[in-house]
Parts: C-alpha cells; sequence; structure tokens
C-alpha cells in the first residue's frame, strides 16, 4: 500500500521521523518504474511536443522520484547509520543511471527541440535552454559506445563521490584524544566544559577531543600547549590520507581522487572538450578556465603585499611576546589569537558570551522580516532530530486587504555539531516552487538549512562565535534566494538554474549585516547577564574585521587555483599532491609541513558540486560585495538598511531566480555590471 511507505508520501512535507532504511529499496523501485513509465510515454511518436504536455507525465514524475531520493540522502548527511549508508548505497547506482540516462535520451532532446519557443512565457523559454544545454553536456548527443561510456562514468562517479564523503566522515569521526587538565591549560571554559562530558559520557576521565570543528577549532587557537596543539594538527590535516597514523590510513583516499580525475578527465573529452575546467565552465558565468586563472592570479597580486605584511607582524609578535622564534604550523592560529588579543584587546571568547542561539537567531529573523517585507514564525513538521526547528516565511498582504498572510515557503534548521553527521554548513533544497502541472496548485518551496555549532552546556543556550553568526547569516542568505522566488517554473525558481558562480550572491551578501551594529546590537544578549554586545567591544572587533584578509584571501585562492588547474591539466596520472604544492608555491605565505594532506578532505571538489567551480566563492564575492554596496550608499542617518533598496535587491536578485542570466539580475538591480571596489575596500585591500 502507497501510504505504509513514508518516501511515497507526498501530500506534504517528508516524514523524516517515520523514515527507515528498510523504506528505500521499494520506493526507489517504485518510482523508478514510475519515472521509466512516464519518460517511455512522453518519448513515443505521437506524443505533443509541447511544454505542458513533457511537465504533466514526466516532470512530475521525476520530481517524485528526486524529492524522495533527497529525502534519503539529507538523512544520510545528517544521521548516518550503518544501516541506512548500506541502504543509501545500494540504491545509489541506480538513481545515478536513471538520471545519466534521462539526460543523454536523444528521443527527449528531440522532443525538446520541437517545442516552438513562441508557444513558452519567458520562464519557460529560460528553462528550455537550460535543458537543451544539459541535454548537450548530458552527453544526448553521443552514440553507440561513446554513449554506454559516458553512462558508466557518471555511476562510477557518483559512486567514488560517496565514498569519498564517508571516508572524510568516519576519518574524521575515528579520532579521539583524552586530555589532561594540564594540557587544557587557555582552552575556553565552555569548550573544556563540552569536552569534559563527551570524556564523562565515554566512562573517561580528563577531555574527550575530537576533530569536529566545535572542538578543534577552539584548541588550535587557545590552547597553550604546543604538544597539544601538534597532535590535534597532525590528525586534522592527514584525514582520510596515506599519511593518517595506525588504523585511521585505511580511510586513504588517494585512489579515489585519482580515479576521479580520469573520469572528469574522459568526460570532458567524449563531449568534445579538452578539459573538465572548460565542461564546467559552460553553464556558469566566466567564459573560460584562462579567465578564471586569470581573474585569480590577479586578485591573488592585489592580496599578497597585505598577506605578507600580515606573516610579518605574527613572526615577529611570536618572537617578541611568545618567545616563538620558528612558529610551526601548528602555532599560527595560537600566534594569531594572541596577537589580535594584543592588537585589539579582543578576543573572539569575549564576544561569545554575547551570542546566544536563540538571540541570534531572533535578531537574524528581524533584519530578514524588515528588509524583505516578509513574516518568519514557528511551524510544525515530522524532523530526524530533537534539535531541529522549522519555520514558515509569510508575506503581510498591505494594508487594507483582507485575507490573511501569504505563505512563501518553510525551511527547517539544524544547527548542531554530532556523531553522524556530516561536517560543515550547506542550504539544501526539499522542494521547489512550482506551479503544478499535475493539479493546477502552487506548490510553495522548502529548504534545510545545516550547520554544526557547538551544543549548549549546563543547561545553558548555545554560544555561537561571530564566525559561527556568520555562516548562519551565509547559509539564509541561500535559503532566502531558494524560499522568495516568484518564478512559477520549477527548474528555474529560487537556486535551480542559477549559474554556480553567482549562486553564493545571495549567501556572501547577507555576511555582511553581521557587521553593522544597527543590526548587531539586536542580536545580543549575555548568557549570565543578558546584557546586549557593548558598543566599545563592538567597536574592537570592527578594527579586527579585516584582521589578516591578505592571508586569508590568499587561502581561498590557494584552494580555487589548485581546483582549477587540476581539472585543465590534471588526470588519472596528475601527482595531486605535487599539484598542490606547486600552488602554494606561487600563492601561499605561510610554510606547509609535507604531510599536510588537505585535498584528502576538500569535499567541495571531490564530492560537493564544485569542482572546477571553487573559485565561484571569489567570483560571487565581487557580485556581493557590489550589491551589498547599494545598502551602504542608502543607509538611513541611524546606519539602517534602507527597505525601499532591500524591496528592490528583493525584487531584482531574490524573486527572478534562475529566469534569466545572473548578470541580467545583477544590472537590474545596479544599474551596471559589477566592479572589484567594493569587495576590496569591504577587505582593507583598497
Amino acid at each position: 500500500m502507497r501510504s505504509a511507505n513514508p518516501l511515497l508520501d507526498f501530500t506534504d512535507l517528508p516524514l523524516f521521523d517515520r523514515i527507515r532504511p528498510e523504506h528505500v529499496a521499494p520506493a526507489v523501485d517504485e518510482l523508478l518504474a514510475g519515472a521509466d513509465a512516464a519518460l517511455e510515454r512522453v518519448v513515443a511518436p505521437g506524443f505533443p511536443a509541447e511544454w505542458a504536455a513533457i511537465a504533466r507525465a514526466l516532470d512530475v514524475a521525476t520530481e517524485h522520484l528526486g524529492r524522495a531520493w533527497g529525502a534519503v540522502s539529507h538523512l544520510n548527511a545528517v544521521a548516518d547509520t550503518p544501516e541506512l549508508r548500506a541502504a543509501y548505497n545500494a540504491a545509489l547506482p541506480r538513481v545515478t543511471e536513471f538520471y545519466t540516462r534521462l539526460g543523454a535520451d536523444e528521443r527527449l532532446y528531440a522532443k525538446y527541440k520541437a517545442i516552438d519557443p513562441a508557444t513558452l512565457n519567458a520562464e519557460q523559454r529560460q528553462a528550455l535552454k537550460n535543458a537543451l544545454r544539459g541535454f548537450v553536456l548530458g552527453g544526448a548527443e553521443l552514440q553507440g559506445a561513446a554513449k554506454e561510456r559516458f553512462a558508466a562514468i557518471q555511476e562510477r562517479q557518483a559512486e567514488l563521490a560517496q565514498k569519498f564523503s564517508e571516508n572524510a566522515l568516519d576519518a574524521t569521526d575515528s579520532f579521539a584524544y583524552h586530555a589532561t587538565e594540564a594540557e587544557m591549560t587557555g582552552v575556553p571554559d565552555d569548550v573544556r566544559q563540552a569536552a569534559r562530558a563527551a570524556a564523562e559520557k565515554d566512562g573517561q576521565s580528563g577531555y574527550k577531543l575530537t576533530l569536529k570543528l566545535p572542538s578543534y577549532l577552539p584548541v588550535m587557537q587557545f590552547a597553550a600547549s604546543g604538544t597539544l596543539r601538534q597532535r590535534l594538527y597532525r590528525a586534522y590535516v592527514t584525514r582520510a590520507s596515506d599519511q593518517a597514523e595506525g588504523e585511521a590510513v585505511k580511510y586513504d583516499n588517494t585512489a579515489l581522487m585519482r580515479e576521479l580525475l580520469a573520469l572528469r578527465q574522459e568526460e570532458a573529452r567524449l563531449l568534445g572538450y579538452a578539459s573538465f575546467g572548460e565542461v564546467s565552465l559552460v553553464p556558469k558565468m566566466a567564459d573560460s578556465p584562462a579567465q578564471v586563472i586569470d581573474f585569480l592570479r590577479q586578485l591573488a597580486a592585489k592580496a599578497r603585499p597585505y598577506a605578507q605584511r600580515d606573516v610579518q607582524d605574527l613572526r615577529d609578535f611570536a618572537a617578541k611576546e611568545l618567545s616563538l622564534a620558528d612558529p610551526q604550523p601548528w602555532d599560527w592560529a595560537y600566534v594569531g589569537e594572541k596577537l589580535k588579543e594584543a592588537r585589539y584587546a579582543f578576543s573572539e571568547q569575549e564576544v561569545k558570551p554575547y551570542f546566544t542561539a536563540p538571540k541570534v537567531l531572533a535578531g537574524l529573523f528581524k533584519i530578514v522580516e524588515t528588509l524583505f517585507e516578509v513574516a518568519i514564525r514557528k511551524d510544525s513538521a515530522p524532523v530526524w532530530h530533537p534539535s531541529v526547528e522549522f519555520y514558515r516565511i509569510e508575506r503581510t498582504h498591505p494594508e487594507g486587504a483582507h485575507e490573511g498572510a501569504q505563505l512563501l515557503g518553510q525551511f527547517y534548521l539544524d544547527p548542531t555539531a554530532r556523531a553522524g553527521k556530516r561536517g560543515g554548513a550547506w542550504m539544501d533544497d526539499v522542494r521547489a516552487r512550482w506551479l503544478r502541472p499535475d493539479t493546477g496548485a502552487l506548490q510553495t518551496p522548502v529548504a534545510q538549512l545545516v550547520c554544526n555549532f557547538a551544543d549548549g552546556v549546563d543547561g545553558k543556550p548555545p554560544l555561537l562565535t561571530h564566525d559561527d553568526v556568520t555562516t548562519l547569516f551565509h547559509e539564509f542568505g541561500h535559503g532566502l534566494h531558494h524560499l522568495l522566488t516568484q518564478v512559477n517554473e520549477h527548474d528555474v525558481s529560487g537556486i535551480s538554474g542559477v549559474e554556480w558562480d553567482a549562486v553564493e550572491l545571495p549567501s556572501q551578501f547577507m555576511e555582511n549585516f553581521c557587521w553593522e551594529w544597527s543590526v548587531l546590537r539586536h542580536m545580543t544578549a549575555h548568557v549570565d547577564t543578558g546584557e546586549p554586545l557593548p558598543r566599545a567591544l563592538f567597536d574592537k572587533m570592527l578594527a579586527a574585521r579585516n584582521y589578516q584578509a591578505g592571508m586569508q584571501t590568499l587561502r581561498q585562492i590557494e584552494f580555487a587555483l589548485f581546483d582549477m588547474l587540476l581539472h585543465t591539466q590534471g588526470d588519472g596520472g596528475t601527482d595531486i599532491q605535487a599539484l598542490l604544492e606547486q600552488v602554494r608555491a606561487e600563492v601561499a605565505v605561510l610554510p606547509v609541513p609535507a604531510f599536510n594532506r588537505m585535498a584528502h578532505t576538500f569535499s567541495h571538489i571531490f564530492a560537493g558540486g564544485y569542482a572546477a567551480g571553487y573559485y565561484s566563492y571569489k567570483w560571487a564575492e565581487v557580485l556581493s560585495a557590489d550589491a551589498y554596496a547599494a545598502f551602504e550608499e542608502s543607509a538611513t542617518p541611524e546606519g539602517l538598511p534602507s527597505v525601499e533598496t532591500g524591496r528592490k535587491y528583493r525584487q531584482a536578485i531574490l524573486e527572478a531566480g534562475g529566469s534569466r542570466p545572473a548578470m541580467e539580475s545583477f544590472k537590474a538591480f545596479r544599474g551596471r555590471e559589477p566592479t572589484l571596489d567594493a569587495l576590496l575596500r569591504h577587505q582593507g585591500m583598497a
């Protein structure tokens, strides 16, 4: 019976609390069969080459498959168990095979090519244009053995990316070190309490330290013991590599990375391109790998003098104040934190007690509600973990209208780090806004916002670092892009169809508000006293904002340049580590030990869709800084952002989604193309 399997219930939201590993195979069986039947129906000679007819038959079936598989993939990322992982891995090749076959079906391609664009509205025309390009990149023009090989490559890549992710997660989860009281000198109280509680839970004495960021980072920044920092640093930078110690070497990703590179290069050749970098850029804003590499090197040249000055400052301070004549890689974060405290009389730890999670969330909601003329309210839905919250975003009607508020979208928020949950932060869509062709009803969008913050200790609310706050705003920016769209065609609504190198614009744009006193003061309350963040402390934060901006910019360029060179020059025979060291020699200003294997957990490019696309962060930062400059130019005398500018931004960028090229949306908002000026100014490098 259909309703007995929660993955087959599409009446409303996913039944996350009821989905079990044993539901995966039967649901995938049924949905794949339905999607296959729909495909055959649509490609039959008598079936009309009409957008609406194809959507009613095929898009409904594939959307159901996508939603169910999305729920399984999501649970695999946030609530990993051996049983779920096994069910996911068993179904993955079949789902991949279907989507690969669908994207390469020359009969379907012909049907789409036969659609008369004059019968379509503007949104549908953009979606058709994207679809035709997708068929070409999906191998629809390949024949015979080449087509079969292309399909096999897609399937194998999906397997390898999943295994890469599992190795990175398992390698991170497998490490624990129980530190003594003496070793924990300097580590902040809340981190000590959490580590003590974790040790007690395991029936151990001392303090349990892990490689999850809420545990790892504060130790690197604050632990006085260089030996402890060295121990954790070595474990962290050798995760999932041949350099890992002991048993953990079984998670080595080296062979997977080589095979992925070889397959990507082979895929590019089959499609008639010289490199995977070229393939990756076809649907993006950037024109060519050469243009991207040139952009990165130009930015590196601008940042380098600032970065070199940052390093010299660190070396001088370490020698003079900390008696560290020759700082090692595991010392830099510690030296950096001490210098920041000395120079700005400011420490992350001094600020952290003011950022309690509930207060930060309330402040975030307040700025979003004010700027974008919406209301955010608590809502209810089945969830996968007790700490997950669910909300709705509504547009309140203009005065005089009698109807109630209009639902725009809903979102889940999963804030805390835990075992079995992948690291990092991300936004994912549960479903897209769509004027459904099967029912004629408007489907509202739903998103998932996932972070990995430390949990609260001793019954107190969780405390966020200012970095955590910025991360929350970043992911919420992605969420708004997905949720506030007014586009009715699901392939170009929200983030769908937006060029990958423009998709970070709304997320990075939101980060800027974390540096505005008019916004920040509403989202702070000291965990013990309830007092708001003092203005003097904020001024110190602001003074320290661009601390090490040169070094941080070069670090991002190092990752982006490595990624693009790897995918334009690399193949299965490439010595990945040697290329990374070559890029570091060109870009980096801090020495890195020979055992550092950063690439082995670089999930963005090996398992996360950013292959030959990591440059997008810097590319989109140019767009987002320039977009935010419009708010700076129109701010009220009190420094509050202008609601008129917010409305213009919402309409030009957020509501338009992927229904037109990103540059058109940007120009509709700014009235011109973007410039580098605002980014350099924001980062103190003008």
